[in-house]
């Protein structure tokens, strides 16, 4: 069993999986940051200096400064900005991945059809033409 179990984490396609793993892990990481750090202070400013990350509504009904004035005061609040900022950062991880997938098929040879193996189905029907004649 053990040397089953070497063979099966040897194969190419387990490693290949493992560093897929890896770089997708990397990858979110990166465009985490780019949306963080990059696009919604660029979005906030272009509308009107808001902070997207402070977006919240407060379930008691007060009115706090921030988020994490709201946090520290041990108010129950629905933090709506951090997920419009999840949401951006699935839609442009989902940009990078069609990409990707789309310039990896572009590499890839296209496949040939395999020419039909035997007679076409007009050479059949005038072959059944010819003996019903017969």
């Amino acid at each position: 069993m053990l040397k089953e179990f070497k063979n099966f984490i040897m194969t190419g396609n387990v490693i290949d999986f493992a560093v897929a793993v890896i770089m997708a892990g990397a990858l979110g990481a990166v465009i985490n940051g780019f949306v963080s750090n990059i696009a919604m202070p660029f979005i906030g400013y272009f509308a009107g200096g808001m902070n997207f990350e402070d977006l919240h509504y407060a379930m008691d009904g007060t009115e706090y400064a921030s988020l994490a004035a709201a946090k520290e005061a041990g108010a129950a609040v629905i933090a709506y900005g951090s997920w419009i900022n999840t949401i951006i950062n699935l839609l442009i991880v989902g940009l990078v991945m069609f990409m990707i997938v789309r310039a990896y098929n572009k590499t890839k040879a296209p496949v040939e059809a395999a020419p039909p193996a035997g007679p076409s189905d007009n050479d059949l029907l005038s072959e059944i033409r010819d003996l019903l004649k017969k």
